[in-house]
């Protein structure tokens, strides 16, 4: 059997490659994950073991600490072991999908207009299937869905696609019925249904954090971009990006999405070189 088919043999499915949404930013799963998500893609796919703890280090990781995290990335699907011209760890196919999603969210945030269009989630799952209708909620509530009730909830238009993606991972399309509308019509101020749909306050919290995160981003511009990566990730996702209607007036987005772009755009490349520096691209 060829090193290919064994890894073709090895790798999960794609299904069972997905987002590990519970690693806490800034720990080492977190930081390694960040550093393979950026990287790997630009480096053809494949690393050496050395030089992944290399790199690992150069985040404050401890060698040991660093391994034991690269072996759980491995078990998890996300890296497949593969030697090269030495021991090394290459990407695992199934997995690019999910980053390129990631990249989508991460990079790319959009924030809606009042115009823009809703996608609303209707769903009776069976008690038979209770498990799924939990997986559903959560995964629901990772992309930035809203509440509205247990079983109707809402995201923007454009999301809509992420929604139909989750629904085929957990063969769900049979008990779910998907709406595009336009806005909706309540009897109370639409800021104040969207503080019953979204834990707003929760959002503001995550925002402020994430700007007094930037006072204390190291010098070096790699550290300095899987850092900003890292404690950004989250953001994108649990925060749709409501449209000005339903937003307070003080709404810190705006400052932490300009703030993100600013700071990416200026470490991204120097971030680059470095990495290809130790790993000798």
């Amino acid at each position: 059997m060829t090193a290919e088919a064994r890894r073709a043999v090895d790798a999960p499915a794609t299904s069972e490659v997905l987002d590990d949404i519970d690693a806490r930013p800034g720990s080492t799963a977190s930081l390694l994950r960040t550093v393979i998500g950026l990287f790997l893609r630009p480096l053809g796919g494949w690393i050496s073991a050395a030089d992944l703890v290399a790199l690992a280090g150069d985040l404050g990781i401890p060698t040991a600490q660093a391994r034991t995290g690269i072996t759980r990335l491995k078990q998890k699907g996300l890296l497949l072991a593969d030697r090269d011209d030495a021991i090394g760890y290459r990407l695992n196919p199934a997995a690019v999908p999910m980053l390129e999603r990631g990249d989508r969210r991460i990079f790319a945030m959009r924030e809606m207009q009042d115009q823009d269009p809703w996608c609303l989630i209707s769903f009776s799952i069976p008690e038979s299937a209770r498990s799924v209708r939990h997986q559903l909620r959560r995964r629901l509530q990772w992309i930035g869905a809203g509440t509205v009730s247990p079983a109707l909830w809402m995201c923007p238009g454009h999301l809509q696609g992420e929604v139909e993606l989750l629904l085929d991972e957990l063969d769900a399309r049979r008990w779910v019925t998907l709406f595009q509308a336009g806005a909706p019509q309540t009897a109370v101020p639409l800021v104040d249904a969207a503080a019953g749909w979204w834990d707003l306050e929760a959002l503001r919290t995550e925002h402020l954090a994430f700007q007094r995160s930037l006072d204390a981003l190291p010098e070096e511009p790699f550290a300095a971009y899987v850092q900003l990566i890292d404690n950004w990730r989250v953001l994108p996702y649990v925060d749709p990006g409501l449209p000005p209607s339903m937003l307070p007036a003080d709404w810190p987005g705006r400052r932490s999405f300009d703030e993100f772009a600013r700071l990416s755009s200026a470490l991204a490349d120097p971030a680059l070189s470095h990495v290809r520096t130790v790993a000798g691209a």
